[in-house]
This record gives structure tokens, sequence and C-alpha cells, in this order.
């Protein structure tokens, strides 16, 4: 496991949107507010950051032109969140393989 510190958002981006707001945190709910959907239905750029994060071609391989609220139903904005950290090995059960749930 390796813990990265992620890059700036780009300015045209969502997470940059939230990122000015100066808000810890939030929640966008576009099903219940459909006034808040329709301020935010532009397309943007929206970051993804899964297992894999590659900083030296973070716009190619990170980014995509979403449209939120057609995505989403709601959006939770964290401003700053942690590496997940690994259970200590008495608290993992062995019985379980790595693979689950796909089980190849």
């Amino acid at each position: 496991m390796e813990i990265k510190l992620v890059r700036p958002s780009l300015d045209e981006s969502i997470e940059r949107c939230c990122h000015l707001s100066e808000k810890p945190r939030f929640l966008l709910d576009f099903f219940r507010r459909p006034e808040v959907a329709e301020a935010l239905s532009a397309e943007r750029l929206e970051r993804f950051i899964g297992v894999i994060y590659r900083p030296e071609i973070e716009r190619l391989s990170h980014y995509a032109h979403v449209e939120l609220a057609s995505q989403f139903d709601a959006y939770v904005w964290f401003y700053e969140t942690h590496a997940v950290a690994l259970l200590p090995a008495e608290a993992r059960d062995r019985r379980v393989p790595d693979t689950f749930p796909i089980g190849f």
C-alpha cells in the first residue's frame, strides 16, 4: 500500500467549485432539490481516483466531462479525507479470499 498526496484540482472541475465554497463538507441533493440540479446542470470536469493514481498523466487518466446532476441523485463533498488503513492481521477473516466478491 502506498499513500499519495493528490494534486490540486483543475480550475474547470467540479472539485474546484466545491473547494472554492470553503465548506468542510456538504450534500447536494439533486433529487429533492431540482433547483440545485438545474443550477449545476452545466458540463464540467470530474476527477476520479481509484486504486491507481497517476499524477503525471492525471488530466488524461483521472478526469472526464460529466453533468453532475444527470449522473447522481446526490453528491457528497468532503474538503479533506484520509487514506484507508489496513485492518490488523488478527482482525481480518482469513477464510475470505483476497479476490472476494469476484472469486477468481
